[in-house]
């Protein structure tokens, strides 16, 4: 334990730790607000003490024994719970070394803590806060500072995501097997939104958030370690890595877009590349191919590419062929009228778009218009081109994306 822990810094190992050791007080206590407190005093006492006395030889079971007395002193403050607190001081009277047994399970608290701030009765941007803030160990402000929030706002939606929890009744346990494909969705979704919002910002200065990506990167992987046999888990990882690999291409020197077809692919990490299709390249012989999987191919496809001329676009309209079948999502459809447009032309892109322009999931978004303008300009038709482009430029709130999306348009507004 101890040589594993050399080169990690007290703040990782601390951000590693806690998912873990939460969910060992909240499936002990079923407690989710008093749980998080206790872990995040244990925290704070292992950051003062650990540089001085040096790390436990069991941190993990060092971290649970604080939390769990930090529970006991909270129970016994409460005058009300007294008939608890006798239980709970029963349950709680171990040493560290009984402690070590708890740790068996802390794959599986993991997993449940992940399952339960996903859960369904929750909205999509509570459940991303609470994960980030109970699995990812990021704290209120630095959530709020992502998604550009007052911290205020932010701890108000935390609270309101613990409350649901509570007055939902979820069981801190596993779901059943009837239940875990639909709840392992929700997780998967959440993840996704989370690596979507960090690699390409919806609003603010910033093209991308690193801290993001990188934290629904580490968290996916765990996921996947969690659940190895799981295709769709994996595929996502490799979507992700595919996708990531290309992050230091997507931005020049001053901060401004470059589009894929413009990117210095000797920019892209191979790394992560090469990880990626080994992850993808495993999982798809194996059957049941889910959404993620497809992504993934399609990214890989990408990512093989020696040049943007070279590729292979027949392919990857194949891919969103299968891809919208089993979707109903609007920009798998929108992703596929480019594809359609790239391999049949021009034309057959804008009749698609013609089609998509009555969704209302798309109307409203800066996409629909900048895609249009696109395949404008590569028709030849470079004065309704600059429209759309103005059009797309107004519904976003990107800063670095709506400069590009003007820059296009001053460019063949000039031109004409």
């Amino acid at each position: 334990m101890i040589s594993h822990l050399i080169n990690v810094s007290f703040e990782d190992l601390l951000r590693e730790l806690s998912p873990q050791v939460l969910g060992s007080v909240v499936r002990r206590f079923h407690d989710f607000s008093a749980a998080e407190d206790a872990v995040q005093e244990a925290s704070l006492s292992a950051a003062l003490k650990w540089p001085v006395q040096g790390i436990p030889e069991n941190p993990r079971a060092w971290l649970t024994q604080v939390a769990f007395r930090r529970m006991v002193d909270h129970i016994r403050s409460d005058s009300a719970r007294r008939r608890h607190e006798n239980k709970a001081a029963l349950e709680t009277n171990f040493s560290v070394e009984s402690t070590t047994v708890e740790s068996e399970s802390a794959a599986d608290d993991t997993l449940v803590l992940l399952f339960m701030c996903c859960h369904e009765v929750l909205t999509p941007a509570s459940a991303i806060a609470l994960t980030l803030r109970a699995v990812g160990g990021l704290n209120t402000k630095q959530i709020a500072n992502a998604f550009l929030v007052p911290e205020a706002t932010m701890a108000q939606r935390i609270v309101r995501a613990k409350q649901s929890i509570r007055s939902s009744g979820i069981p801190f346990q596993l779901p059943s097997s009837d239940e875990r494909d639909q709840r392992l969705r929700n997780v998967l979704h959440i993840l996704y939104l989370i690596f979507n919002e960090g690699y390409t910002s919806s609003v603010g200065p910033e093209l991308q958030r690193d801290d993001l990506s990188r934290e629904a990167i580490r968290l996916t992987r765990i996921l996947h370690k969690l659940q190895p046999g799981d295709p769709e888990v994996a595929g996502l990882l490799a979507l992700m890595l595919l996708t990531d690999a290309r992050r230091g291409a997507r931005t020049n020197a001053d901060g401004e877009l470059v589009p894929l077809a413009q990117q210095s692919r000797e920019l892209w990490d191979q790394t992560k590349i090469r990880e990626g299709i080994e992850l993808i390249s495993t999982t798809l012989p194996k059957g049941s191919v889910g959404p993620y999987q497809l992504q993934a191919a399609i990214a890989a496809v990408h990512d093989e590419s020696a040049s943007s001329s070279e590729t292979d676009w027949p392919q990857i309209l194949a891919l969103y062929d299968l891809l919208k079948r089993m979707s109903d999502n609007p920009m798998v459809k929108l992703n596929h009228a480019i594809a359609a447009a790239m391999v049949h032309g021009m034309a057959t892109g804008l009749a698609l778009l013609d089609e998509l322009s009555d969704d209302s999931r798309l109307v409203n978004h800066y996409r629909l218009d900048a895609v249009r303008a696109h395949f404008l300009e590569r028709a030849g038709n470079e004065r309704e081109a600059v429209v759309y482009y103005r059009l797309a430029a107004g519904k976003t709130a990107s800063l670095p994306e709506r400069n590009y999306l003007l820059t296009q348009a001053a460019r063949l507004d000039t031109n004409t």
